[in-house]
């Protein structure tokens, strides 16, 4: 099966009931309770406040290079306990590899809190 054939077309309707919202990483750090390598991180979401997830960007991250950079996530999904983190958004990006994930942004600063559509 091709990548063509695994795709299940959506309505407009529904792609727009997915919460993508532009956030800036405050704090990131390794998980030493993740099973793969992952990072702990605290995403701050302007008005829609400030959120964590557990994200596998081990391969082309440092913590330090993640601090302060904007990233897009999906907000309206329900938290998910993850490696002992309350994982509330999920954090976007490229998937190259189960492991290798090039994030998704903005090409200019916005916001915290605007909406992708």
């Amino acid at each position: 099966m091709n990548i063509i054939e695994e795709l299940t077309p959506i309505s407009p309707e529904q792609f727009f009931q997915v919460g993508l919202y532009v956030g800036t990483i405050l704090r990131a750090e390794l998980n030493p309770k993740a099973k793969k390598p992952a990072y702990h991180i605290t995403v701050d979401f302007g008005p829609l406040g400030i959120k964590e997830s557990s994200a596998q960007l081990t391969v082309r991250y440092h913590p330090g290079d993640l601090v302060g950079r904007q990233v897009i996530a999906v907000l309206n999904l329900p938290p998910k306990k993850v490696a002992g983190v309350r994982s509330e958004v999920l954090i976007l990006g490229a998937m190259l590899s189960d492991t290798d994930v090039i994030l998704l942004n903005v090409d200019c600063p916005v916001p915290n809190g605007t909406r992708i559509g």
